[in-house]
């Protein structure tokens, strides 16, 4: 009979890839003389390079998919110390399942996806196509989560003032010291988190809730996240999306330009730039597939620079992070600090 310890092998955890250990500049520059996808990704690289370039652009990172369980985490990190971006804005399962999760000490193994799926729930092993997560140990994480919310003072909260929380509490503990939740927390980098039910943090609030009969107790306001979210746009002349997949986290930072025009700020600009990694086409008309041409339609994105990339993240996002860090752009920018601007 097989056992837990067969899936959850230590010797094949999942690691994260580094991209300050691999100069890719003249790949991705010898890629924009080829075709296809290939140029799409070197004309992105550029992209992302004007973003970093300009003095008043606020450049959002929207995630998406299942990234951080798969090794981009660290680029991610690397990104908020290095400030290449500005704010976040992710699905529930990147912050808290898979980074907050590892945070608290936990990890996830290299797996495959021709395995009985039955005996993994037998066993309370989770899959993510071809990882593994141990179920238990992610009904810590919500534990966490509800911890986190009982000591909180009872009150409407966005994501980003819980995520921050949670950022408090691993420094508070001295842990997760390279995780995504607490270098945002300490480098003044808000997340947000529109579907932030949806998530381990969501069970949490369950149990906070029953705990309480929903009396007297924490609950998450959408409506303020996408206030404060549209306030930071605000902030800055021009704006820039590097876009992870898609789903809500897409719609809902190219939506804060429509938003701050209804708050009466007629003078406000389209994102100016956009570029989107993403394996969805727009045969269904769905959001993750739907093109950047199309959003401008919607007064959200400019089309003088926006490129889509249809490849996977896992090998196209540390090509052009890696490419940034590389030409060193970065290095002239100064932190937007959008975090304190919300907190005051």
């Amino acid at each position: 009979m097989a056992e837990k310890k067969d899936f959850l092998n230590p010797n094949k955890l999942v690691e994260h890839i580094d991209i300050k250990k691999h100069n890719v500049v003249g790949l991705v520059d010898d890629m924009g003389k080829m075709a296809f996808q290939a140029r799409n990704l070197n004309r992105a690289a550029n992209i992302y390079n004007m973003m970093l370039e300009e003095k008043d652009c606020a450049i959002y990172l929207t995630i998406a998919g299942s990234l951080f369980s798969a090794g981009l985490r660290d680029i991610v990190v690397d990104m908020i110390k290095n400030n290449m971006i500005d704010c976040i804005v992710s699905t529930g399962a990147n912050i808290v399942d898979q980074d907050f999760f590892e945070a608290l000490g936990f990890r996830h193994y290299q797996g495959t996806s021709d395995v009985d799926d039955n005996l993994l729930r037998e066993l309370m092993i989770d899959r993510i196509t071809d990882t593994f997560i141990d179920e238990e140990e992610l009904r810590i994480c919500d534990d966490v989560c509800c911890e986190i919310a009982d000591s909180l003072e009872p009150r409407p909260y966005s994501s980003r003032e819980f995520i921050e929380a949670m950022g408090k509490y691993l420094v508070d503990k001295n842990k997760g010291k390279d995780s995504v939740v607490r270098t945002a927390y300490e480098f003044g980098v808000p997340i947000f988190v529109p579907a932030f039910s949806d998530c381990s943090a969501g069970f949490g609030l369950v149990m906070h809730q029953a705990k309480r009969n929903s009396k007297n107790c924490v609950t998450i306001d959408s409506a303020q996240d996408f206030l404060e979210l549209t306030k930071t746009k605000l902030q800055q002349k021009e704006s820039g999306l590097f876009m992870l997949c898609g789903g809500v986290p897409k719609n809902f930072t190219q939506d804060i330009v429509v938003a701050a025009e209804l708050l009466g700020h007629e003078d406000v600009t389209m994102h100016k730039y956009a570029i989107q990694i993403t394996v969805a086409d727009e045969r269904d008309g769905a959001l993750s597939g739907s093109t950047l041409k199309e959003a401008s339609s919607w007064g959200k994105v400019e089309t003088s620079y926006e490129q889509m990339v249809f490849g996977e993240a896992t090998v196209i996002f540390p090509l052009i992070a890696g490419y940034a860090y590389h030409k060193g752009l970065w290095k002239n920018r100064k932190p937007k600090n959008f975090s304190g601007f919300l907190n005051k």
